[in-house]
């Protein structure tokens, strides 16, 4: 099967793409944007819409198949690919892509993917958000070419078992902290509630106090709301490396910290994400590995999430090395084609590291649905609720899709015995 038409098609993706470098330096919230100059190369403003192309593949026998070429919030941030923009430059290349798409046999998914990972344009690998969606199209392509799902194609060609279970389901808020965390407590989330906690004046606060009396507010709220007391959600809270800016670097501070932290969490777990940003790759994976040490020798359950620094497949192979952490966010649009985020989770499997399946706000509802399948294989530890930052819609996409496809792998593995 191969596809006799190929479109490039510019679009907005479900949110918007940040500046994270001009934001930390202080850039003044008005409204929903942010004043002042950004900081980082290709920024025009320090927010500005989150943009996507998609690839329509128009198929032999009639299907269509889609993939969602998009970015993350904080692009250039972190050690990440720079802002992707659904522009004459992003546009200029694609003439050849085209033809590459054309030539492919898209009954098997896993070598095509590959193929285009690999890919080079003019001497350097195309963007990652170029090669997420393209990995999205194929799978697609050969899910509807061969009468699949996209989870059947991937279990199959990556020798996995298919396991017609739901993966826990992990939301996030942005700045709608408190009304977001009433809505997921509502819909019985597994982890909540990430919260942004990404300024240090008004949210982590100077001294980290800002962050600690959300966590009291929340674990109130969770009691008040929750249905029956079997619900006891995970809270994992994203802070951009600022309890490492707040103590200075300081581990014994930090430690002591995150043992307050862990105290107010109460009878949930607690897992921080970036607690640190040490600048560099190799920085970070030392300074994570001290922190988690440290809290290892004083008992501590708290759990640490690696993020910033960690974002292709080979970092994801250095982070597990090193087990400088206790969980890794694999975050999808980062690490281009989909079968190097299902490399990734197998890997954390086989080396007791947790991974978490997750991704950014700026991805779309195509690039969602794709990445349910890639997890419903792969068996990740938790699986993002994306795109956007509404929480309910991205809920609708990634919930229902996951189980329609249970439903049906199910039917379908109870048909064959």
């Amino acid at each position: 099967m191969r596809a006799r038409r190929v479109h490039w098609v510019p679009g907005y993706s479900a949110y918007y793409s940040d500046d994270q470098k001009a934001i930390k330096a202080g850039a003044t919230k008005d409204g929903f944007v942010y004043l002042g100059d950004p900081a980082t190369p290709g920024f025009r403003s320090v927010r500005q819409p989150g943009e996507c192309i998609s690839v329509v593949l128009e198929l032999e026998n009639g299907a269509i198949a889609v993939g969602d070429c998009a970015a993350v919030q904080y692009s250039g941030a972190g050690g990440r690919d720079p802002l992707f923009l659904a522009n004459e430059a992003s546009m200029r290349g694609l003439s050849r892509l085209t033809n590459e798409l054309l030539e492919r046999d898209l009954s098997t998914y896993l070598e095509n993917s590959r193929y285009f990972d690999a890919l080079e344009l003019d001497g350097n690998r195309l963007h990652t958000a170029l090669r997420y969606g393209i990995s999205q199209a194929l799978l697609n392509a050969t899910a509807s070419s061969t009468g699949r799902l996209p989870v059947e194609v991937l279990a199959q060609e990556f020798n996995l078992p298919i396991i017609a279970k739901s993966i826990p389901l992990f939301a996030q808020s942005g700045d709608d902290r408190y009304i977001g965390a009433d809505k997921m407590i509502l819909k019985r989330m597994d982890a909540l509630p990430h919260g942004l906690f990404n300024t240090v004046p008004d949210k982590v606060g100077s001294r980290g106090e800002g962050l600690a009396e959300y966590l009291q507010w929340l674990v109130r709220r969770i009691a008040l709301l929750r249905s029956d007391t079997s619900y006891s959600p995970d809270i994992h809270i994203d802070v951009y490396g600022l309890i490492g800016t707040v103590f200075d670097s300081k581990v014994t501070r930090i430690i002591d910290y995150l043992l307050e932290l862990e105290h107010i969490a109460g009878p949930h777990r607690l897992y921080v994400e970036g607690p640190v940003d040490a600048g560099s790759k190799t920085a970070q994976i030392a300074l994570l590995g001290e922190i988690t040490e440290g809290l290892r020798t004083r008992g501590s359950r708290v759990r640490l999430v690696a993020d910033e620094w960690c974002n292709t497949k080979d970092d994801v192979t250095e982070f597990v090395a090193a087990r400088c952490c206790d969980m890794i966010q694999i975050k999808t649009p980062d690490l281009g084609g989909l079968h190097n985020v299902v490399e990734a989770i197998l890997e954390c499997h086989d080396g007791g590291v947790f991974a978490y399946q997750g991704g950014t706000c700026n991805e779309t509802d195509i690039s969602a649905k794709c990445c349910v399948h890639v997890a419903l294989a792969a068996r990740p530890v938790r699986l993002l609720v994306k795109p956007g930052m509404g929480f309910d819609e991205g809920l609708t996409i990634v919930r229902n899709e996951m189980h329609r496809a249970i439903a049906v792998t199910a039917a379908r593995v109870k048909g064959t015995q």
